[in-house]
């Protein structure tokens, strides 16, 4: 582009201040620099704060000259435009040893330090996966890290709408510090969304804790709660019932095997809830939790459930069977569930009647993601009855596992099922299916 003085300046000098701060905004940091060099105009435009408002800080454990410069620059830019930023995502990647992780700690007491004094107006913070129960945190610096973090939130709390610390894998005292370092200004929070999933070390008992239950009596707006079944009991049901019923529209709950899911939960309390949430729905994810029995203790007919995902991660249990799970539990949410998910490694039993029986019984089920064992008739009769409108999928993803090497033959027919289905689902469908030998 020309000089500011050539009275001959091309197009580009013209382009309207909303525009090139669009332009501005596709591009990374080092262009941006670059581009803020070529006039006054686009210099202005680089301390536009829409294009600050937004920021990723990727710290890499074995970084390459590029990814150091990356870093290097996205946290000189944090800094220096700290005051405009409204959502900061904070990732480690795959940290390995102490001298990283101090490092870590070192840097980020840095960075909140100056967030918090720069009148940042942030509303949204991410930090997943610290892991902080792994051997690679020492306890003085993991006790400096969670007290540098606290300090942030409490100075942020007043203005923080959504937090996300999934995976911190922290002890139950420590999270319900940073917890209540969210209301400490007003002993009451009004933050919408809260992601703690794994949050807690495996194996605790959250949902018998009383400190669990005053520390969640203090947050009064909760839009969206994602957090571990290890949680759920009648007090914490009562507890959102009282202070977030009017807000509550969705709960992630996942389940896993090596967390506490024995307690007992009375159906009433998830009643009194959805009374009292009438826009609230609940999202389940299994993990390895397969058995009839601890599913049924869990999947109680009061709970207004939208998505369930089952998953075994490949293990196969003779101990376990799926047919009850599809015949007697799932139907019971045939007017609300949208969304199947199932990863079964059902070796032992074939389920196809059961599965089709159970989709064409949930009158709003839009996706379906099957991996399992299936015959490939399995597909033909599914889209035999979507093409007849018996159900209203509109995303097929099925996997089906074979126990034999060579495919082919399954290949074939999945192919011949797809041509005769070709023109429901090219119009209609989000569709796959293929066969995934497992031997």
């Amino acid at each position: 582009m020309e000089d500011d003085s050539d009275p001959e300046q091309s197009s580009w000098a013209y382009l309207p201040d909303v525009c090139l701060r669009h332009v501005f905004h596709w591009l990374d940091d080092r262009d941006r620099s670059r581009a803020a060099l070529v006039c006054k105009k686009w210099s202005c435009a680089m301390y536009s704060g829409s294009l600050w408002r937004c920021r990723t800080i990727t710290f890499y454990s074995q970084p390459s000259r590029a990814r150091t410069l990356e870093f290097q620059s996205a946290l000189w830019y944090t800094k220096k435009f700290g005051k405009y930023l409204k959502h900061l995502e904070i990732k480690l990647s795959n940290p390995y040893n102490t001298p990283f992780i101090k490092k870590f700690q070192v840097i980020m007491k840095g960075l909140l330090s100056h967030l918090g004094k720069c009148s940042s107006h942030l509303v949204s913070l991410s930090i997943k996966y610290l892991e902080l129960d792994c051997f690679i945190w020492k306890n003085v610096v993991r006790a400096q890290f969670i007290k540098n973090l606290a300090a942030f939130l409490k100075r942020m709390s007043n203005q923080l709408d959504y937090l996300n610390l999934k995976g911190a894998r922290i002890t139950l005292e420590e999270g319900c510090e940073l917890l209540n370092s969210l209301s400490s200004l007003t002993n009451r929070s009004f933050i919408s969304e809260i992601n703690i999933e794994d949050f807690f070390s495996l194996h605790l008992s959250i949902y018998s804790s009383a400190l669990f239950h005053q520390t969640m009596s203090k947050f009064h707006s909760l839009t969206i709660l994602t957090f571990n079944y290890n949680c759920i009991s009648d007090e914490l049901l009562d507890i959102l019932r009282e202070h977030s019923s009017h807000s509550l529209c969705t709960l992630n709950i996942k389940c896993h095997i090596h967390d506490p899911h024995g307690q007992v939960v009375s159906g009433m309390s998830w009643a009194n809830l959805a009374k009292r949430a009438p826009k609230l729905n609940v999202n389940f994810f299994f993990e390895r939790v397969m058995k009839h029995d601890h599913l049924a203790r869990i999947l109680l007919v009061e709970i207004p459930v939208r998505s369930i995902s089952l998953r075994s991660c490949y293990f196969s249990d003779p101990e376990w069977t799926m047919r009850p799970t599809l015949t007697d539990l799932l139907p019971a949410y045939w007017h609300g569930l949208q969304k199947l998910t199932l990863e079964l490694n059902n070796d032992h039993e074939l389920l196809d009647d059961e599965l089709l029986q159970l989709i064409l019984s949930c009158k709003r089920l839009l996706f379906l993601k099957v991996w399992a064992f299936l015959s490939v008739s399995f597909m033909d009769r599914l889209l035999q009855n979507r093409a007849e409108r018996k159900c209203i999928l509109t995303t097929i993803k099925v996997r089906i596992y074979t126990a034999q090497d060579d495919s082919t033959e399954e290949e074939r027919l999945l192919a011949d099922i797809y041509r005769k289905f070709k023109y429901l689902i090219d119009s209609e469908l989000n569709y796959f299916a293929i066969t995934y030998p497992m031997v």
